[in-house]
């Protein structure tokens, strides 16, 4: 096998699509009888693939991953930095290997991803992040820093006094959205991972993406370096910037729009959520 790109946005790119297409081999290879043993699959075989990528490639850098409980479970009041290398290196991948394992057991979706973001501690960003790329596996398709999409066409919500579309989540909404919904005048799409919300708001297909219900940095570190990259807004939900690479990884909330809906939006969030 040739050597991967040596520019980060190029090898998470690079990165993501060998772990979207291990991900693609698993489901037909387990098949979609048992979801849990799936699931399960998934998450190793992913896993396993970035880990050992990122050891044999990217040797020098801390990885923060979801499936790495040494990795993330920095917040303990037992833990200190020494024995946490993210919380000291100066590069940091941050991974979902598998973000949506719902989806991905379900046959038939295609709204579920795998991340792969770069954190550095030397850029000009608040938010830390370098570099990142967001596979969307079951629809073909690989979103990257490297090469940002356009700036997302308008969607139906975009002119014309139609209606602003939100993508929500199917199974755990945040109880105020449908109140938000009504404010702003939006139509709430369910869809199902993090990675395919954010991805749907910079392909166009929605105009924003609003999460309250909890999260983690790896739920959004790669979409939101992509999406930032695109041009479009990206922020908590009191519009404070995103921070990444923190003792406590924990990051409840997030908004990601158009830069030209971002004013009205978060006006509106700061009444239901403020």
């Amino acid at each position: 096998m040739a050597a991967p790109p040596v520019i980060d946005g190029a090898f998470a790119r690079w990165l993501a699509a060998r772990a979207g297409q291990a991900l693609i081999e698993v489901r037909a290879d387990v098949g979609f009888g048992d979801p849990g043993a799936l699931k399960a699959a998934g998450d190793k075989v992913s896993h396993d693939l970035v880990r050992t990528e990122l050891a044999r490639w990217r040797p020098a850098d801390a990885v923060l991953s979801e499936e790495d409980e040494g990795s993330r479970l920095a917040w303990a009041a037992e833990v200190d930095e020494a024995t946490v290398p993210r919380l000291t290196a100066d590069r940091v991948w941050i991974i979902d290997p598998l973000d949506g394992t719902r989806e991905f057991a379900e046959e038939g979706r295609t709204d579920w991803a795998v991340h792969v973001a770069l954190w550095a501690r030397r850029t000009p960003y608040e938010h830390g992040l370098a570099a990142g790329a967001v596979a969307l596996p079951a629809q073909h398709r690989v979103l990257g820093t490297d090469f940002p999409p356009a700036y997302p066409p308008m969607t139906a919500g975009g002119g014309g006094g139609q209606r602003i579309r939100l993508a929500a989540s199917r199974s755990r909404p945040p109880v105020f959205l449908t109140d938000l919904a009504d404010e702003v005048g939006a139509e709430l799409v369910p869809m199902g991972s993090a990675g395919a919300k954010i991805a749907a708001v910079i392909g166009g297909d929605v105009d924003g993406y609003v999460h309250a219900g909890g999260q983690y940095e790896w739920d959004s570190a790669a979409p939101v370096a992509v999406a930032l990259a695109t041009g479009l807004h990206a922020s908590r939900i009191d519009g404070s910037a995103l921070k990444y690479n923190e003792a406590d990884p924990r990051l409840p909330d997030l908004v990601v729009c158009r830069k030209d809906l971002a004013p009205r939006l978060l006006a509106a969030l700061q009444r239901h959520c403020g």
